[in-house]
C-alpha cells in the first residue's frame, strides 16, 4: 500500500494537497504529499503501510471539497513494457479481492487527450484478463470494490482501488454533461451537475420537482434559473440585468430589478434558493445563513468565488461562517461543498435544512 490517490482539477493540487492532509492529521495518519503542478492528482503517501486501508474508510469522499476521486493507491509501476502493459499490472491484482468493475484512466488535462484515448483502448483487453484471472465479476456490481489503473505516461501507471459508496461513481471522477442549445448560459452546466451531484436520483424527485417554488439570487441572463424551469419550479428571479425572454414566456419565472442582498421574498413557502453572484465569498455564506435561520428557503445551492491562493482555507472560514450561523440558531443541516467539473474558480456549496421549518423563527 502507497497512500491516498485523489483526482482534482489541474491548478488545484495544493488545495487538494492542503485538505488531504489536514483530514489525515485530524485522523492521526501522517505522511507526505507528492504531485506535480498542473498535474490533476495528488498523492498522500502514507508513512505507515498499514493505515493506508483504514485511512480511505475513514474519510468521507462527499466532505472532501477539491477531490474528483478517492482510491486506494496499491502500488505505483513504472518501466512498463510496451509489448505487454497487462502482465505487470495484473501480477498486482491478483493479490487483491475480487472487484465490482475497472476504471483505465488519466489525470485530467489538454496534454493527457491522447493518453485518455490510450486508457479507452487498453480497457477492452484489460477486462478480459481480469475476468480470466477471476480479478473481476463478470457482470458490474457496484456492492463491490472499484479497479483502478491510472496512467501517468505510456510507462507509468498507478494500481488501486475505491471503496464503495466512499467514492465518484463516475469515470474520472468528471460529471459530464451536455449544454442544452436554448440555455441562456453555460453556467447553467453548474446547477445541473451541483443537482446530479448533491441528490440522488430518487431525492431529486422527492425535493426538485415540479411546482416547488424557488429563488435565484443574481439570476441574469437565467442560467441558473432555465435548470430550475426544466425541472417545473416557480422561480423569483432577483437581478437588476435582463433576463433571458426564452425564459420569462415559460410563465414560471417572475423577475424582481433588485439587489440581491436585499431582497425579501412576498412568500416564506420557497423551497429552493440558488445563487451566483461574483461577490465576495464570506458576503454570500451570511447571506445564505440568514435566507436559512430566518426560514425563507429549506435548501440552498450556490457558489462561493475564491482567491488565486490559499483557496482551501479561504473555503474552511467561509463555510464555518455559515455552519457557525446554523448551529447557533439551533437547526439540523446537512452540508456538501464541492470544486465541481464545471466550476472555475469558485466552489459550490449544498445546504439543506433537516427540520421540516418555513416562514420566520
Amino acid at each position: 500500500m502507497l497512500g491516498i490517490l485523489l483526482y482534482c482539477r489541474p491548478g488545484f493540487e495544493n488545495d487538494c494537497a492542503n485538505e488531504i492532509q489536514a483530514k489525515a492529521s485530524e485522523l492521526e495518519v501522517f505522511g507526505y504529499i507528492k504531485t506535480l503542478k498542473n498535474s490533476g492528482f495528488v498523492l498522500y503517501h502514507c508513512y505507515d503501510p498499514s493505515q493506508v486501508e483504514s485511512l480511505a474508510e475513514q474519510l468521507n469522499f462527499t466532505q472532501l471539497i477539491f477531490a474528483r476521486q478517492m482510491i486506494v493507491a496499491v502500488a505505483l509501476l513504472e518501466d512498463l513494457p510496451a509489448e505487454d502493459r497487462i502482465a505487470p499490472i495484473l501480477e498486482i491484482t491478483r493479490n487483491l479481492p475480487m472487484a465490482g468493475d475497472v476504471y483505465v484512466e488519466c489525470p485530467e488535462g489538454d496534454e493527457t487527450k491522447p493518453l485518455l484515448t490510450f486508457c479507452r483502448k487498453f480497457t477492452v483487453p484489460f477486462r478480459q484478463k481480469l475476468k480470466q484471472n477471476n480479478n473481476l465479476t463478470n457482470k458490474e456490481n457496484p456492492k463491490k470494490r472499484r479497479l483502478h489503473v491510472c496512467f501517468m505516461d505510456y510507462e507509468t501507471a498507478y494500481v488501486g482501488y475505491s471503496i464503495p459508496n466512499n467514492r465518484s461513481e463516475e469515470h474520472m471522477g468528471i460529471t459530464r454533461l451536455r449544454f442544452p442549445n436554448d440555455a441562456p448560459s453555460r453556467s447553467t452546466l453548474k446547477l445541473d451537475e451541483a443537482f446530479q451531484t448533491f441528490l440522488t436520483k430518487e431525492e431529486q424527485a422527492l425535493r426538485a420537482h415540479s411546482g416547488l417554488r424557488a429563488v435565484d439570487l443574481g439570476a441574469c441572463p437565467g442560467g441558473w434559473t432555465y435548470q430550475l424551469v426544466r425541472r417545473g419550479m416557480f422561480v423569483s428571479c432577483v437581478d437588476n440585468g435582463a433576463m433571458a425572454e426564452s425564459l420569462m414566456d415559460t410563465g414560471q419565472v417572475t423577475h424582481y430589478m433588485e439587489d440581491g442582498f436585499k431582497f425579501e421574498p412576498e412568500r416564506k413557502n420557497i423551497h429552493w434558493l440558488v445563487c451566483d453572484m461574483i461577490e465576495k465569498p464570506k458576503r454570500v455564506a451570511k447571506l445564505m445563513g440568514q435566507w436559512l435561520i430566518d426560514g425563507w428557503c429549506k435548501e440552498a445551492i450556490f457558489n462561493l468565488k475564491l482567491p488565486m491562493k490559499q483557496r482551501y482555507q479561504e473555503a474552511t472560514d467561509d463555510l464555518k461562517i455559515l455552519t457557525d450561523m446554523i448551529d447557533e440558531a439551533g437547526f439540523n443541516y446537512e452540508l456538501q461543498a464541492k470544486h465541481l467539473y464545471h466550476d472555475r474558480e469558485e466552489i459550490t456549496v449544498h445546504v439543506r435544512l433537516t427540520d421540516k421549518i418555513y416562514g420566520p423563527l
